[in-house]
């Protein structure tokens, strides 16, 4: 007969956390200890733990739990939870004894008896009430989820840890330009009177070297020694 599953979305085997998936599953790591819960596998993504039960004399239960947590895009992750319990039966196989002979084996009145656990059933637990417990002990053993405004993107981070480019330097004052009606007017300068004849005269006089006089000649210039003369 094939198992009926109708894969409901009722969430009854996940969880959303406001933290990443290493602390939830430490966290559900810490919730089966607390429980009693031997733990067969615990790392990044995955933790298993495994308790044992005996509601009988004759009948032994073993649970299963397994956690996976996985990262979401946001920050945040999932917890899937699945449990798996086994039921034993105790099983008795009596052994008679007998002893060989030479006409044949002899069966004694004694013998021996063993029990041994036989596993007689094994279902997923589908209670929604036990993985609804199970995932608030998660909540009270995660650390305060980081705030909205604290989680930023990686390139946004980076970009605030840059130290701020320097203001660029003051511009320069503009010269001011008075206003043409507040310079005083010019005063044109007063005009010199040309020179007269005779003053021309005596300046170029001034400026010619005197001569010498009639029949005296100027002594030369002296020559220059000859360099090759010793």
């Amino acid at each position: 007969m094939r198992a009926s599953e109708t894969f409901d979305s009722d969430n009854t085997y996940t969880q959303v956390f406001d933290n990443g998936p290493d602390q939830v599953c430490e966290a559900g790591r810490r919730a089966l200890m607390s429980q009693g819960y031997v733990i067969q596998r615990a790392d990044g993504l995955v933790v298993e733990g495994t308790k044992s039960f005996q509601p009988e004399a004759d009948i032994h239960e073993q649970v299963q739990l397994r956690v996976s947590c996985v990262s979401q895009a946001d920050g945040r992750s999932w917890a899937f939870a699945s449990a798996l319990q086994d039921r034993y039966g105790l099983k008795k196989s009596s052994t008679a004894a007998s002893v060989g002979t030479p006409m044949g084996s002899v069966s004694l009145p004694f013998g021996s008896t063993d029990d041994s656990l036989v596993k007689v059933a094994s279902r997923t637990v589908q209670d929604g009430a036990f993985y609804k417990h199970f995932f608030a002990l998660i909540q009270r053993y995660l650390p305060p989820a980081p705030k909205p405004e604290d989680k930023k993107p990686a390139a946004v981070a980076r970009a605030e840890a840059k130290p701020a480019p320097a203001p660029p330097p003051p511009p320069a004052p503009e010269p001011q330009m008075q206003d043409a009606q507040d310079e005083p007017p010019l005063q044109p300068e007063p005009m010199k009177d040309a020179p007269t004849v005779e003053e021309v005269e005596q300046a170029q006089k001034a400026a010619t070297p005197p001569s010498a006089p009639a029949g005296v000649q100027e002594p030369a210039p002296a020559a220059a020694p000859d360099a090759a003369t010793p």
